[in-house]
């Protein structure tokens, strides 16, 4: 591709298709897969990301909210979708696009019952999401009971799945908080599973967990992170191959005087002569102030460039002092040469946040091109 002319987020497909291939070849045959495509696929572009792991042979796919699974729909996208954090105002849209609820307290339950039997349907797939310590959604294990005595008094919803959430199945130095996790789940598993008259399937490995924890992949695995190139760890980020990159070019070069200012704030002062570039790409379009003053670099010509001064809502500059560039240069600011982890751990954050913090008003580019083989 040739280089880009403004500031442009390339999603490479094949290296979805890669962390897909590598993902999967550590889950047994029988195990499902589920695609998490919620916030925008993680910051690239859920249509499309979508689009082609129905065409990797991807089973299920998540979302957050019920307007995500929407857009999905829109896009032709006919396989099941879990909704994982409804709220009841959008029940009747959720039951009209055929999305599927995760129901996690006993308001949510008990208001999807009344919605789906106003909308007069009979064993709508629902899936019942149980807290085993991350503390953040779920029922609890003294659910159980009350749980079967409302899905007994009512044909508008069968369980499809019964499902959990690991809290740190990517820091092996919590293990044994995780395996009591993965133990207590197989318990409220095995006691709503004897009190039904059908068995729905369970889930409660993310990526880490696929990659940590093959005991946990039970009957379907939830894949994010891991498929758009990230594996929560050094070694396992080897293995996979970032499908965002992030890039844009120089504005302008300007020569500046010792003890000259840059920025908002005169947050930068000159050691010396100096070059800096400005490029049209600030906080608005994702690249958080955090980055600013030296935390955070971008790759001009193979060579790092400090961000100085304050990031702007719509321009940063670097310092290009000692590079060899020009005007309409293409920058990297996230891809090969600098990953999502790398730029995140410098304002100590995590990839997830950088990623999915890219605006939709960057423009996205969708492509097929070789993967690098070493």
């Amino acid at each position: 591709m040739s280089p880009t002319r403004e500031t442009i987020l390339e999603i490479n497909l094949d290296a979805l298709a890669h962390n897909y291939h590598y993902l999967t070849s550590k889950l047994s045959p029988n195990t499902k897969v589920m695609g998490v495509v919620k916030a925008f696929g993680y910051g690239s572009e859920a249509n499309e990301i979508a689009k082609e792991l129905v065409n990797l042979g991807v089973d299920y796919f998540a979302v957050a909210y019920v307007q995500e699974g929407v857009a999905l729909r829109d896009a032709g996208i006919t396989l099941p979708i879990l909704v994982l954090h409804p709220q009841p105002i959008h029940f009747e849209t959720l039951i009209e696009r055929c999305l599927e609820p995760a129901l996690y307290s006993p308001r949510i339950l008990r208001e999807f019952i009344h919605t789906a039997e106003k909308k007069a349907q009979q064993n709508y797939p629902v899936h019942l999401k149980f807290n085993t310590g991350l503390n953040r959604l779920g029922f609890w294990e003294n659910d159980i009971d009350w749980i079967v005595q409302q899905l007994q008094e009512t044909e508008s919803i069968l369980v499809c799945s019964l499902f959990s959430h690991l809290a740190a199945s990517d820091d092996l130095k919590e293990k044994q908080f995780t395996e009591k996790q993965i133990a207590d789940f197989k318990s409220i598993a095995k006691d709503i599973k004897s009190k039904l008259d059908y068995t729905p399937f369970m889930h409660q490995s993310n990526t880490s967990a696929v990659i940590h924890y093959p005991e946990a992949n039970f009957d379907l695995v939830r894949m994010g992170i891991g498929l758009y190139g990230y594996g929560n760890s050094e070694e396992e980020d080897k293995q996979l191959k970032p499908v965002a990159k992030l890039k844009t070019v120089i504005s302008q070069i300007h020569t500046i005087e010792p003890g000259e200012t840059v920025g908002y704030n005169r947050a930068y002062q000159s050691q010396g002569h100096e070059k800096t570039a400005t490029l049209p790409i600030g906080h608005a379009d994702g690249i958080s102030r955090q980055l600013g003053n030296g935390t955070g670099a971008v790759l001009i010509n193979g060579k790092k460039a400090p961000i100085i001064g304050n990031v702007c809502m719509d321009m940063l500059m670097v310092n290009i002092t000692g590079i060899e560039c020009k005007e309409g240069d293409e920058v990297v600011v996230i891809g090969d040469e600098q990953s999502a982890s790398e730029l995140a751990s410098n304002m100590g954050s995590i990839s997830y946040e950088l990623l999915t913090a890219i605006s939709q008003r960057v423009k996205r580019v969708i492509l097929r091109k070789p993967l690098s083989t070493t």
